[in-house]
């Protein structure tokens, strides 16, 4: 996320709310990811360790090594994280309202942590958020800068779990006074909206019955509006929207795996020309393997701004989730290891905070 994300805030945030509203927690991790994390609560010296790194404000430096540290130690352990803002009442404070339960980062904090921690090139300020505010501020950023902003809102609406695209959204509330779909129905002038108000308002079925006859007969529709309609229109199809964004991603899969067995090829590669198209069907038919092109993307030669940016976001966004699927997505696609990568192609203080963020 650029660094003025950080900055456009306050013009557009809410005054802090009630210090005392019901919380909400975020859903709890799956159980294959409760066996792989420490049996122990943070102790405290390791708590006081990241206390002293954000604690550097007024120009007099952070310690930039405990953070880094403590980047590491608490990787996907994001209720110490909450812990953390909880802890600091006079910068995080407690949302009501549609977004009761996140600690929402006030605005001059983001201004002092996007300047104390300029060498982490946001990393840091991204990575003590609460994720739905994130997600809300990356949406925000993308849909108020003027560049399209499809990819990252696909993203996010796409590879985040229901109640963690919802949070989202009660965020962008809370923080902009208004709701996310009316802003993208509002900002996003070209054929894709229809499509993007609809992913960014799913609330996915999340559990594993799939429908065979389903996907089957969903198949033969999209392959019936690949047939019926120019490329360049398919992003408006009714039944291409209604598929994309209300399907389970389970159901989904079975989908895209009929059509391919059907057709030959995989039903993206019938999107040519409609990247909303794509990566949508991309982020929904497997997050990692996405993620692992995105982050490779970042490296290339000739990678612009927002490309480099994007490995920040992704570290950030999936050290706590699906990391080691993207480990293992990446070395697939690339040959190398995510680590090394990372470790030849950044610096300094940045890529030790990735690298801690990432995992051996």
């Amino acid at each position: 996320m650029p660094q003025q994300v950080l900055a456009q805030a306050s013009s557009n945030s809410s005054p802090p709310a009630s210090p005392h509203p019901p919380r909400l927690r975020q859903a709890p991790p799956r159980k294959q990811e409760r066996e792989a994390l420490p049996a122990a609560m943070p102790a405290a010296d390791e708590h006081e360790e990241l206390t002293r790194a954000f604690a550097g404000m007024g120009g007099l430096g952070v310690d930039e090594t405990a953070l880094v540290t403590a980047l590491g130690r608490w990787r996907r352990q994001p209720e110490r994280r909450a812990q953390f803002r909880r802890g600091f009442p006079c910068f995080f404070s407690a949302s009501a309202g549609a977004a009761a339960g996140i600690e929402r980062c006030e605005d001059e904090y983001l201004r002092h942590l996007e300047s104390e921690f300029a060498r982490f090139k946001d990393a840091a300020v991204l990575w003590a958020l609460h994720p739905w505010e994130r997600d809300a501020r990356w949406a925000h950023h993308v849909l108020h800068q003027g560049h399209h902003p499809a990819g990252v809102l696909v993203e996010v609406a796409c590879t985040r779990a229901a109640d963690d695209l919802l949070g989202a959204r009660r965020a962008y509330q809370a923080l902009y006074h208004r709701s996310l779909e009316e802003d993208v129905a509002y900002r996003v002038k070209d054929a894709t909206a229809s499509l993007l108000v609809g992913l960014v308002t799913a609330y996915r079925y999340e559990g594993t019955r799939v429908s065979e006859e389903l996907a089957t007969e969903e198949a033969k529709a999209l392959a019936a509006a690949v047939k019926a309609a120019p490329a360049a229109k398919l992003v408006q199809n009714e039944q291409v929207v209604r598929i994309l964004a209300t399907r389970s991603k389970p159901q989904l899969r079975a989908t895209f795996k009929v059509y391919k067995e059907l057709h030959g090829k995989p039903l993206e590669e019938n999107f040519a020309g409609e990247p909303c198209l794509q990566e949508a069907v991309r982020c929904l038919d497997s997050p990692p393997k996405y993620f692992a092109d995105v982050i490779g993307r970042a490296f290339r030669d000739d990678a612009d701004k927002q490309a480099k940016a994007a490995l920040t976001r992704v570290v950030v966004s999936r050290a706590d989730s699906d990391m080691e699927e993207i480990k293992d997505a990446y070395a697939k696609q690339h040959g190398a290891k995510l680590a090394d990568a990372v470790a030849k192609n950044t610096h300094g203080h940045y890529k030790d905070a990735l690298l801690a963020m990432i995992g051996k």
